[in-house]
């Protein structure tokens, strides 16, 4: 059994990829301080996948942890999530961001390189693209100036892995571009959970429903798109966790010093009111929302074009917009 260590491994994607990897065979071994995440999750993804998880307290960036880590572990691969995400806060620290985001990946390659582990999955995101000229984006869109410190992190990110790989380290990497992870886990046990005021649509979109929230604010109804709210690429949380397992199955074919990047897509966009109506139709739930004006920074609208991952990974989504709707407010639900 593959052990694959997982930074981050706690949070929202880094769990629901913990079961899928296990559902496959592997062993997750994960790494997470916590820092916007909570311990429960790890007992929640023992009652799901009926299997003890090994769970090391700390921070990635921290070469003596991922050593004794390695002491402890014979490892064959790493997924790299753990990251400060919050684009808007990324705006106002944006040395944080610096300093979190890349500091985190050079000590992972590093670590990776001295300890002979082979391959890596790095959770990039569709925000290297920027404002896209033509739609949907596919890997050769090119890359624009990034629309926030986070995005440029992403970029940046990018960049190192590929000079990393041509410097002949002996090992194999895929960069997976997601683009709006939504959902949760169908048994409703692990979900998006973020701490303080989300940064993400469909928190929003929960929290009100369940009366946290006063309102839900849309960010400007009058852009150039069908409804004249942004449009976006959503993807099922458990459909991106299958990505990252298809990921390593690919590397696992590959000469070493391999480098490539997929997008994660459903292929299709909706707006942020067809995604309101969607919640509204699949869980009977009327939403108090208002149109706001448009947010800076915001881009107008983005989908992926996925030929490239359905052909070489053999991936698809599985699941609907109405299925991330249901799932989210199951896992909201249960809180």
């Amino acid at each position: 059994m593959k052990k694959i260590l997982i930074t981050g491994g706690a949070g929202y994607i880094g769990s629901h990829t913990a079961v899928e990897l296990i559902n496959s065979g592997f062993e997750p071994i994960i790494i997470d301080d916590f820092s916007n995440s909570q311990e429960k999750v790890l007992d929640r993804l023992e009652e799901i996948t009926g299997k003890a998880i090994t769970c090391y307290q700390g921070d990635c960036a921290d070469r003596s942890l991922l050593d004794q880590v390695a002491k402890d572990h014979q490892l064959s691969g790493v997924i790299h999530f753990a990251a400060f995400k919050a684009v808007g806060e990324s705006t106002e620290l944006p040395l944080k961001y610096y300093r979190n985001n890349l500091v985190s990946l050079i000590e992972i390659m590093e670590f990776m390189r001295d300890h002979q582990i082979q391959d890596l999955v790095f959770s990039s995101s569709c925000t290297v693209y920027g404002q896209p000229d033509v739609l949907p984006v596919t890997e050769a869109t090119p890359r624009k100036d990034a629309e926030s410190p986070y995005g440029n992190t992403k970029k940046v990110c990018e960049d190192m892995l590929v000079d990393f790989v041509k410097s002949k380290p002996g090992i194999r990497v895929i960069s997976l571009r997601y683009f709006n992870p939504v959902g949760a886990h169908p048994s409703g046990k692990i979900g998006e959970l973020p701490q303080g005021k989300p940064n993400n649509l469909v928190p929003f979109v929960t929290q009100t429903a369940a009366g946290i929230r006063e309102k839900l604010t849309v960010f400007g109804d009058d852009y150039d798109t069908p409804d004249g709210s942004c449009v976006r690429d959503f993807i099922h949380v458990m459909d991106l966790a299958d990505a990252h397992v298809k990921a390593l199955a690919y590397l696992d074919e590959k000469e070493n010093n391999f480098y490539d990047v997929f997008n994660v897509g459903t292929g299709k966009g909706d707006t942020v009111l067809q995604v309101i109506k969607t919640f509204e139709e699949v869980t009977d739930v009327k939403l108090n929302y208002e149109i706001g004006p448009r947010r800076p920074g915001d881009v107008v609208k983005i989908w992926a074009d996925t030929q490239k991952i359905n052909e070489v990974l053999g991936w698809y989504p599985k699941y609907s917009l109405a299925d991330s709707m249901r799932d989210s407010w199951n896992w909201q639900k249960g809180l």
